[in-house]
């Protein structure tokens, strides 16, 4: 492609400034010079991007800009800002909806909304850490970005005129040292081969990301840096996990865990993480502090767990407290700080009783309190797995010398620290930052016990609670699945209890999170389901592991899903509308999954 313009903004002492860029040419200004090169890479294009400055300034803006007409016909990638946020193919066209006004408050802060300078309109899109043009042939033009820890990259089309930019989220940032600016990748080919290529720019990769038998993997198969030493070894005996969360919230007692503990032992089912969701703690942020519901203590049901020949999991939000934990009503210097220096609210969730706020990760109270948190957790207490939710919040307003992205690459560093050889599960994060530091990322919004939520579908949330929305995400994100860490793309409830989805949506659902999953989780009592629910799982968990060669959306929300297994090559067509579909010789009830 063609470049139509690179600029930089800054503020110095001097007054603002906007300097062109030139790609592998001598780029010296009075304040900074700017090395701004090109090679070529993989079979594509690498643009970097390093400043150096003279002088003691701020940086507004960093763009590069191509020509990049695209046929009508094209889609665009939009991944999400983070983990919840929906992410799926757009028309070229389109548009993102913004968040209702009424929302901001409450949810505001869950995505983008809150960040400035990303045109909204028609025809304007874009996406996180990567994305890619698609025009329905075996062919994509694929942009990634190669180093997300010194800010979050942000790829915008603006399609009216034809316009493809490549943007560091770096406004307001203080500089006073070199610094490696921009870097991404871009190339053309067949999906999977980008997808292939960017990974091992970046320096994460396994050659084989839908393992045959997740129960006994060729290891011979593996290419891998050290860094995904843990992505490869928990590709072992993942098939099956248990959590509290989707039938039970957070009114959980050691009874109800107990009681579920000994249905999932008794199932027969490959179960492997018994995880403990929201509800054990006295409070969201006072980690140390039990309910009464739990006299014998979360050590004692760790032990239990095991005993049942299972792993145990517990879930924590280590980056944000409820305004009425007693962390943040004794500690309020530990609380970032928002406009006016009053405490950051987050959001509000009625299960905690109202607004949470964010901890300011790099008060050394905070990172000596998780620490101990951690120690508790993991050491004395035991568990194997811990789901670490909400993370977000860590980089809502970074200190004047860091970008977003740098201070959730150091929180998510410092996590990882912390698990040590442990299993982390990570929830609620920018995805460039999870890349080759978690075992295993959400990469969709919570499933609801509905197909949609209307309400916070109204409102436009994209972070919203949603069946559909994590379909969709599922969907659009499947090639992350054992690159840079293995999906978690939610539940599948088979229950007909305390839940409002047809059979139709639950096997759909079921079968999208089997093929496209690397981590199952359910919250059912599975000591009660019917043989004929019995036999429905049976038979699609033996498609787990399965080797995913494509997902194409054949018309709007209706998929075709090609795999592999044992040499055999099958199609699953998936309809998520209300409507009957015809595709070919197919006809698909409304919701309906078929396997071919």
């Amino acid at each position: 492609m063609k470049i139509r313009r690179a600029f930089l903004e800054i503020d110095s002492p001097q007054g603002p400034k906007t300097y062109d860029l030139n790609v592998d040419r001598v780029n010296s200004f009075d304040e900074l010079y700017v090395d701004f090169h090109l090679t070529l890479e993989y079979g594509g294009e690498r643009y970097t991007v390093f400043l150096h400055p003279k002088q003691d300034l701020v940086v507004k803006r960093l763009d590069i800009q191509f020509e990049l007409v695209a046929q009508p016909d094209t889609r665009f990638f939009a991944n999400g800002y983070q983990s919840w946020s929906e992410s799926r193919l757009l028309p070229v066209h389109g548009d993102i909806p913004r968040l209702r006004r009424l929302a901001k408050p409450f949810m505001g802060h869950y995505g983008d909304e809150y960040i400035g300078g990303i045109p909204r309109k028609k025809g304007c899109l874009h996406s996180w850490t990567y994305t890619y043009l698609t025009d329905h042939s075996d062919q994509v033009r694929f942009w990634g970005s190669t180093n997300e820890s010194t800010g979050f990259t942000l790829f915008l089309y603006d399609q009216p005129n034809g316009i493809f930019t490549a943007r560091k989220d770096l406004e307001n940032l203080a500089l006073t040292h070199s610094f490696p600016a921009l870097e991404f990748w871009t190339g053309q080919g067949s999906e999977t081969s980008m997808f292939d290529a960017w990974f091992t720019a970046v320096g994460r990769i396994f050659n084989s990301p839908n393992t045959s038998d997740f129960n006994s993997p060729n290891t011979s198969d593996f290419n891998s840096p050290a860094t995904n030493e843990r992505i490869k070894n928990s590709l072992y005996n993942n098939t099956l996990n248990w959590t509290s969360w989707y039938r039970y919230f957070n009114q959980i007692t050691e009874a109800i865990i107990e009681n579920n503990l000994e249905s999932v032992a008794a199932s027969g089912l490959p179960f492997r993480y018994f995880q403990i969701d929201d509800g054990w703690q006295t409070a969201v942020g006072d980690w140390r502090s039990t309910k009464p519901e739990f006299p014998g203590g979360m050590g004692q049901l760790a032990r239990k767990i095991r005993e049942k020949g299972l792993e145990p999991g517990l879930w924590l939000a280590p980056f944000v407290a409820s305004a009425t934990s007693q962390l943040a009503k004794r500690n309020p210097e530990w609380l970032l700080k928002g406009p006016g220096g009053r405490p950051l609210r987050v959001g509000w969730n009625p299960l905690w009783g109202g607004w949470y706020y964010a901890l300011n990760f790099y008060h050394p109270g905070v990172q000596d309190y998780l620490s101990g948190v951690f120690h508790i957790v993991l050491e004395q207490w035991g568990y194997a797995l811990v789901k670490l939710d909400f993370l977000f919040a860590a980089c809502l307003i970074p200190p004047r010398g860091k970008t977003r992205g740098q201070v959730m690459h150091d929180a998510m560093e410092f996590l990882r620290r912390q698990v040590g050889n442990r299993k982390m599960l990570v929830c609620g994060v920018p995805l460039g930052a999870a890349l080759g530091v978690a075992d295993f990322c959400r990469i969709g919004g919570d499933v609801h016990l509905r197909w949609e939520h209307r309400a916070l579908a109204f409102l436009r949330h994209r972070e919203r609670v949603s069946t559909l929305a994590s379909l969709r995400a599922t969907l659009g994100r499947w090639q992350l699945n054992g690159r840079g860490f293995l999906n978690d793309p939610d539940v599948f409830i088979l229950r007909e209890h305390r839940q409002h989805l047809s059979r139709e949506q639950q096997n759909t659902l079921l079968t999208i999170n089997v093929l496209l999953g690397g981590l199952l989780f359910t919250s059912d009592d599975v000591h009660a389901y019917t043989p004929e629910q019995r036999a429905e799982l049976d038979d699609l968990l033996a498609w787990h592991g399965s080797r995913v060669i494509s997902v194409n959306e054949l018309e709007k929300e209706v998929y075709q899903i090609d795999f592999e297994q044992d040499g055999r090559a099958y199609s699953a067509f998936c309809n998520l509308t209300q409507r009957r579909v015809q595709t070919g010789r197919i006809e698909l009830l409304p919701y309906e999954t078929i396997v071919l």
